[in-house]
């Protein structure tokens, strides 16, 4: 019987998507305001979910607690009061949109983690906006 676990983390960043491609005027248009030279930031609500079978020494699919320990090592630290664009050498060549920033928080906790277990990452960009990786 497979369960689901939840661990729900917050960051905040500033970002700009901008396709440097592209013309000014069209990225106006696709962009708009997100494509502020300055940038702008969001408050961004990370749930990490681990889906696996209990342990029968535990009952846990995964320590919380380990859990809590990777996702501030590896992504708070990383991620948090940063500038992604600027600051992080994953965007420097990729837009940082939720669903690349969550394809990149997979890509950096996926190895960490037991491949015996899903991993889903859902980002939040604001309350109404969300993404999910895997789909």
């Amino acid at each position: 019987m497979e369960v689901s676990i939840f661990r729900k983390e917050h960051f905040n960043a500033a970002h700009r998507l901008h396709n440097p491609s592209w013309a000014f005027e069209k990225n106006e248009a696709v962009f708009g305001k997100c494509n502020n030279k300055y940038y702008h930031g969001h408050n961004y609500e990370l749930i990490v979910q681990l889906t696996g079978t209990p342990s029968p020494q535990t009952g846990f699919v995964y320590d919380m607690k380990l859990l809590s320990e990777l996702i501030q090592e590896h992504i708070l630290k990383k991620f948090d009061h940063k500038n992604l664009n600027e600051e992080l050498p994953e965007f420097k060549k990729t837009i940082p949109t939720a669903e690349n920033i969550a394809i990149v928080i997979y890509n950096i906790l996926r190895p960490l983690i037991d491949q015996e277990l899903d991993l889903r990452i859902t980002l939040y960009e604001t309350p109404r906006n969300y993404v999910q990786y895997p789909a």
